[in-house]
């Protein structure tokens, strides 16, 4: 049984189309644009199994293997080793929070010129783009690998890396940020007899500044995952730990080492949530 609203509006399709031609008024072309989206899509998908080789039975064969190295996991031991394990896992932290916060703070200036509502410049709104996406196209892996070239192994390649890595990623976040906030403010300093520099610092910054902490607090938790598998190719932390744990097939140790990064990882989650709820609610109560 149609309900009466739909028997309606069957009832009246010549005057929605009459009311609507734009909607009814489509091209052959847009119609078949989402089928035809779907069927690249599609191909790709098949394409992409095809050249990866694609089995099902290799997928069996991991999970067994898999399932196998999980046994030998059990129960997982530090073999002796906690003390150097947990001085590697602080340097790990040092690393991710260090080069989070340079990262961040040298992507203020950046996502300020990169920002098309306060750098009205294209010229200068180009080039910090442009630059910004060129630092953001290389991963962290791979800065790890230039500055252990450049300064040599230890953490201060793997905090160099993480800045560097994050520089870009912050600059395009900060920017687009400001790009979102209020007019509104901004208009209210100039009116007051603010300079643009007053306006940028108490009508922009106060709005974006709460999007800014939740980033940084985020990207210090993912760092310390990154921190741990730049620390494979010789840039400190426990990743070096880990990497030749697994080298020497010592997968008790592995174990212990995965839940040290998971309870890690954990807990600056929580924190970080903290923080983060503390100083923007405390914000929100003072507006």
């Amino acid at each position: 049984m149609r309900s009466p609203l739909r028997a309606a509006a069957t009832n009246d399709l010549a005057g929605i189309r009459a009311r609507h031609p734009d909607v009814f008024a489509l091209s052959p072309a847009q119609r078949l644009t989402g089928p035809a989206i779907v069927a690249i899509g599609v191909g790709l998908a098949l394409y992409a199994l095809w050249r990866l080789e694609f089995s099902f039975e290799r997928i069996g064969t991991g999970i067994v293997q898999l399932g196998y190295f999980l046994t030998l996991m059990v129960p997982p031991s530090s073999g002796g080793k906690f003390a150097m394990y947990l001085g590697a896992l602080a340097e790990t932290l040092a690393i991710a929070f260090l080069g989070t916060l340079v990262a961040a703070v040298l992507a203020v200036p950046a996502a300020l010129l990169a920002a098309r509502n306060v750098v009205a410049n294209r010229v200068v709104h180009f080039l910090a783009r442009r630059g910004l996406d060129s630092i953001r196209g290389i991963d962290t892996l791979i800065w790890a690998l230039i500055f252990v070239s450049a300064v040599g192994l230890g953490p201060f390649a793997g905090m160099l890396a993480i800045a560097a890595a994050d520089f870009g990623a912050f600059g395009k976040l900060f920017s687009e940020a400001m790009e979102n906030s209020d007019r509104k403010p901004v208009d209210g300093v100039l009116a007051s007899g603010g300079s643009e520099i007053h306006a940028v610092r108490f009508g922009v910054l106060p709005q974006v500044f709460p999007v800014m902490l939740s980033q940084v607090l985020y990207y210090i938790e993912s760092n310390t995952r990154s921190a741990t598998i730049i620390g494979i190719v010789g840039a400190g932390g426990i990743g070096l730990h880990l990497a030749e744990e697994i080298r020497t097939l010592e997968w008790s140790r592995v174990a212990f080492l995965v839940l040290m990064i998971l309870v890690t990882v954990a807990a600056i989650d929580s924190v970080s949530a903290r923080v983060r709820f503390a100083i923007i609610g405390d914000r929100r109560r003072a507006a």
